[in-house]
């Protein structure tokens, strides 16, 4: 499967950005798909995570009641609507795919639950 993630860019605190994860090589609808980031030296962490109907979402702490993933299966994408950003937003941020089918309401958070990823997409929130 090939990930490709757009979206990212400069915005200052409190706006917002989409990123958008385009997908391709299989069937899309049959996956989880996650967000994490990696801010610089530091290891990448979960972001957000979405079940393959889009029902069952999952988010990291540090993101709930500001960020919302979804994903649109006719399109082959999953996305990442990022609210009242802040400056420790600031981070390169990657989607993820699963090896393999998800059962259902499945939204995985750690690292070695995925097995493909995007190139990742600057996101930089000043202050």
């Amino acid at each position: 499967v090939q990930l490709q993630a757009s979206g990212g860019g400069l915005v200052q605190a409190g706006g917002s950005l989409r990123l958008s994860c385009a997908a391709s090589g299989r069937t899309f609808s049959s996956y989880s798909m996650g967000w994490f980031r990696q801010a610089p030296g530091k290891e990448r962490l979960f972001v957000a995570a979405i079940s393959r109907s889009g029902i069952t979402t999952n988010y990291a702490d540090s993101v709930k009641g500001r960020f919302t993933i979804s994903r649109d299966n006719a399109k082959n994408t999953v996305y990442l609507q990022m609210n009242n950003l802040k400056p420790e937003d600031t981070a390169v941020y990657y989607c993820a795919a699963p090896n393999y089918r998800s059962i259902v309401g499945y939204t995985p958070i750690g690292e070695g639950d995925y097995a493909h990823w995007g190139q990742g997409t600057q996101v930089t929130v000043s202050s």
